[in-house]
């Protein structure tokens, strides 16, 4: 399966059904009252995070996820069956946006989910109507739309430690000796064309999940190279190994180009905590790798922690990996006090449902409002009976005093909910 981790697709949960207008006809039943039933609910759209999923190449050609609607009223009451509700499994780490870069949901643990599309409440059938005063009302409401817009998926991979380097810098060679992972590895540039992640064991009780990225290059942050592509991968990460090979030509120019990429990439990854680490030292003498570290050295900050080893020879990775986890358990240690610092959440107030506004517009006036906007979605304009019960809830919340305020007269036309049938 290829790897995909950026993909866009359409949401779509399902319509509520229809509610029934009906009344009962039956041989020796005269004037039978109001038996229609009311519709469905249409189903959510459900993502569920999942372990066992690890690209997003699913939705390459599956551009649009759609739940099933709910089905409309009957006759004799019968409420019809709503939709069923479609779970869709994504991997663990995928960020869900919506078309404004909003996020809907953040997919962290295994078995998370979230409902990211509700489904429209079905309507009410013309028996749901009945009152002493409404022997047999002529309503019945219409199912609520789904709600439906586009989604982005993006994958980024929840990892402990990230390895980043220039091409060849014996990345998917360590990640291959300290973990089970079989990352591709050969003797030319750019042979991890994939994330690769690895479980290292570092200890009997500490286990830390390693994450491969492609090789940088200079302006990978603008797109150069594979890089780029990749470097989402790394956001989430707690500790970067930075590895250069020791037999480049000049270990600080290469030291400068990934952490110049690692700086101007969207999220300034060069300030998470890193670890440069020497790779392929296992033909140096120890005269040659003191004089090539002190270089290092030299053109990094004074607290930076700087390690050689030889993943081949296995020289050094007991201690990397021994000072990695030191790390990565002070980085968690940081961030859960920082939680803790947070204290109560802040509350937003939101406008009340019931709330409502009208405004004067070129062609009449628009009125907008959560319940009255449902309300009108719900109405069958093609109904004089459903367009009245309309007019009765404008006239009981005060919608229609304050058109007349505002200079309505006969015939003007009232939009609610992208609804243009209604007239003052």
């Amino acid at each position: 399966m290829n790897f995909v981790d950026k993909v866009k697709v359409m949401i779509i949960s399902g319509d509520g059904g229809d509610g029934r207008l009906s009344f009962r006809h039956e041989k020796f039943i005269d004037r039978g009252g109001p038996d229609g039933g009311d519709g469905g609910d249409g189903g959510d759209v459900v993502v569920v995070a999942s372990r066992n999923q690890n690209t997003l190449a699913n939705f390459r050609y599956q551009k649009k996820v759609q739940a099933e609607n709910g089905a409309p009223g009957d006759k004799k009451r019968m409420h019809g069956k709503s939709g069923e509700d479609l779970p869709v499994p994504l991997p663990v780490g995928t960020v869900i946006t919506n078309d404004s870069g909003q996020v809907i949901a953040d997919l962290t643990e295994d078995g998370q989910k979230v409902v990211i599309a509700k489904g429209g409440k079905g309507g009410f059938g013309n028996a749901h109507f009945t009152s002493s005063t409404r022997q047999a009302p002529r309503i019945a409401e219409k199912g609520e739309k789904g709600e439906e817009f586009t989604a982005t998926l993006e994958l980024k991979m929840i990892a402990d430690v990230g390895l980043v380097g220039l091409p060849n810098a014996g990345k998917s060679t360590l990640l291959s000796v300290i973990s089970n992972a079989r990352p591709e590895i050969a003797d030319y540039p750019f042979t991890t064309i994939i994330p690769n992640l690895g479980v290292v064991d570092v200890n009997a009780t500490t286990s830390l999940l390693f994450a491969d990225i492609p090789g940088l290059i200079g302006g990978a942050a603008e797109g150069r190279g594979l890089g780029d592509e990749f470097l989402r991968h790394v956001e989430r990460t707690g500790v970067l190994l930075h590895l250069i090979d020791a037999y480049q030509e000049d270990v600080v120019a290469a030291y400068q180009t990934v952490q110049r990429e690692l700086e101007v990439y969207k999220v300034n990854l060069a300030k998470r905590p890193q670890i440069v680490v020497l790779t392929k030292i296992e033909g140096l003498d120890t005269e040659m790798l003191s004089s090539i570290t002190k270089q290092l050295k030299a053109a990094l900050p004074s607290k930076a922690i700087v390690m050689a080893i030889s993943a081949q020879a296995g020289l050094g990775i007991t201690e990397l990996l021994r000072k990695t986890a030191e790390l990565v358990s002070r980085g968690q240690k940081k961030r859960k006090k920082e939680q803790e610092a947070q204290g109560v959440p802040v509350i937003h107030f939101e406008q009340p449902i019931e709330a409502w506004q009208v405004e004067k517009t070129g062609k009449g006036f628009l009125v907008t409002g959560g319940k009255i906007e449902r309300f009108a979605k719900r109405t069958d304009f093609s109904n004089e009976d459903s367009v009245k019960r309309l007019r009765d809830i404008m006239k009981k919340t005060g919608i229609l005093q304050e058109l007349t305020r505002q200079g309505a007269e006969p015939g003007t036309v009232i939009s609610i909910a992208n609804q243009d049938s209604l007239k003052y």
